[in-house]
């Protein structure tokens, strides 16, 4: 086969200083660092305010991240040994304004800048400091077991995601997203005399949700519980698996008594409210980035949203925002169909800071478009789209000898589940694994809906690596009804694609000190916030006190 000739994969930008980059990312000017590594190895040290981009994924992710080709973008590594290919790429897909890290996180740390481990981090760092500035109450397990005991009216919510949720949970506990609190939880707790419990998994999304509740003016009493489902199970207690709870539906009565209190909240914040005119002139505005989000749940957003507009549910968009937004000091438009929500996740928001956030209240009459999120997937010009199987064709081939299958998407579902005889490698390692592996043979990759494996495939290719790529990936394959296995037997590079939680561990020792390891991490991030290379604008709208 005759392959087209390799294009330059590296460029040359300019070089910011640690220092440098610390300057700007302080002067609220837009800005973007991507930090361009697998993301369990940006877990295991990072730039507080650079965002996961791998290098492999740069196509699926950055118009999300990025949406704006003019962006100032600052690419990070460890080492500087990736960020030109990358600064290569994203050139190619239309990115204007690019330089890197010199000398990557390493000369980051060697300037005396501070470096976090983790996933998340500003957002679990926002709650930890949330917690150290409002007081922000809890209760820790035995104290919740035993007022459970007394019959003492409470009720507990969990502010994770229903998907989470029904995994474990709390027995007792109602899944109500963060996002979805301030307008729901009337439904559970009318009587103003009732104790809210907030849990989350482990600290995060339970001191969010406790504070929003009482920032957001509910009369009730509200504890969060102190590390979560973690603090349960190490106290030897057991969880709930396969719930499923309904969100309860608030009254026309709860609704209103939910916007005075959230409205009142995201104006002590800053956010500002806008109508279509406002907003259109906004969007004219070439010179600013500016994000479209839709805050509600799902179903809702499925059912009908302004066209263009992401699903971005408004516990998640706090508690993983750099997953969401990379851009420093761009505007945040959120739309409001309630009057709710949108501003309890804007206060939020601006809690966070570094962001202009505002609420949109879409026209009765708005357009709508119903269905998932249409992803943007841009196409790298110098990468011609590799071949593609049908899953019965790369079963078949397998089988034969004739070629090996690589699973590059997660390796925790991969754990779960994925094609019989693939291995597993992160996107950026696989050719590592190819002398070993598949000297001789076709190469297939396979990923979740096939879109990731076909851009590694196309990488390989370029490489001249006979690779092809599963159409539709696993999701196909499962619905072939093709054979299947389990377990992290193949997975060839451990944890570099994902940071593993504790809950990840199936043995119970091992899962108790990850467990203890990972509170004890978060409550120590506070005291990293206001070192050299931190200083997160992080800040607290309470309620006036009398």
């Amino acid at each position: 086969m005759t392959l087209t000739a390799t294009p330059p994969s590296r460029v040359s930008v300019p070089r910011l200083s640690p220092l440098a980059l610390d300057d700007r990312l302080r002067t609220g000017a837009e800005i973007a660092v991507l930090d361009v590594r697998e993301v369990g190895v940006f877990s295991r040290k990072h730039l507080l305010l650079a965002a996961p981009a791998p290098l492999a994924r740069l196509e699926l992710l950055i118009d999300r991240l990025v949406p704006r080709r003019q962006t100032p973008v600052v690419l990070v590594d460890l080492d500087e040994s990736l960020v030109n290919v990358a600064a290569a790429r994203l050139q190619r897909l239309g990115y204007t304004d690019l330089s890197v890290l010199a000398g990557g996180t390493l000369a980051w740390e060697a300037a005396g800048l501070e470096v976090f481990t983790g996933e998340n981090v500003p957002s679990k760092a926002y709650g930890e400091f949330i917690e150290v500035e409002a007081h922000t109450p809890w209760i820790d397990v035995e104290g919740l077991r035993s007022r459970i005991a007394s019959g003492e009216k409470l009720v507990i919510v969990d502010g994770r995601t229903p998907e989470e949720f029904a995994n474990f949970s709390l027995p007792g506990a109602h899944s109500v997203p963060n996002g979805e609190l301030a307008l729901r939880i009337r439904e559970l707790a009318p009587d103003p005399k009732t104790l809210v419990v907030v849990n989350c998994a482990g600290r995060t999304r339970s001191i969010v949700g406790a504070q929003t509740l009482i920032d957001a003016g509910l009369p009730n009493p509200v504890v969060s519980l102190k590390d979560g489902t973690m603090a349960w199970l190490l106290a030897g207690h057991t969880l709930d698996h396969g719930r499923v709870t309904p969100l309860p539906e608030p009254t026309p009565e709860h609704v209103a008594a939910a916007r005075v209190g959230a409205q009142a909240w995201s104006r002590r914040a800053g956010v500002r409210s806008i109508d279509t005119a406002e907003l259109a002139r906004l969007e004219a505005d070439s010179s600013r980035t500016i994000y479209h989000l839709d805050t509600r749940g799902a179903d809702e957003y499925r059912s009908g949203h302004l066209p263009g507009w992401r699903w971005a549910p408004g516990g998640q968009l706090v508690q993983a925002t750099d997953q969401y937004v990379a851009t420093r000091g761009a505007r945040v438009v959120l739309a409001d169909w309630d009057g709710v929500r949108a501003h309890v996740t804007g206060a939020l928001l601006a809690q966070l800071g570094g962001l202009e956030v505002l609420v949109y209240a879409p026209p009765a009459h708005a357009a709508l478009e119903t269905g998932e999120e249409r992803w943007k997937l841009l196409r790298d010009p110098a990468l011609a789209d590799a071949p593609l199987l049908s899953p019965l064709q790369a079963h078949d081939l397998a089988q034969s000898g004739a070629a090996v299958l690589f699973d590059v998407d997660r390796s925790l579902p991969y754990a779960k589940r994925h094609a019989v005889g693939a291995w597993f490698a992160a996107p950026s390692r696989v050719h590592q694994f190819l002398p070993t592996h598949a000297t001789g043979k076709i190469v297939i990759l396979t990923s979740a809906d096939g879109v990731l494996a076909q851009r590694v495939a196309s990488d390989l290719r370029q490489q001249g690596v006979e690779a092809r790529a599963i159409r539709g990936g696993n999701a196909a394959w499962f619905e072939a009804l093709l054979p299947t296995g389990t377990g992290h037997a193949k997975v060839l590079t451990g944890d570099d694609d994902a940071w593993y939680s504790g809950y990840a561990y199936e043995d119970i020792a091992e899962r108790n000190a990850r467990f203890q390891e990972y509170l004890q991490w978060e409550v120590n991030l506070a005291d990293q916030l206001p070192r050299p290379g931190a200083r997160p604008p992080f800040r607290v709208f309470r309620q006036a006190t009398a």
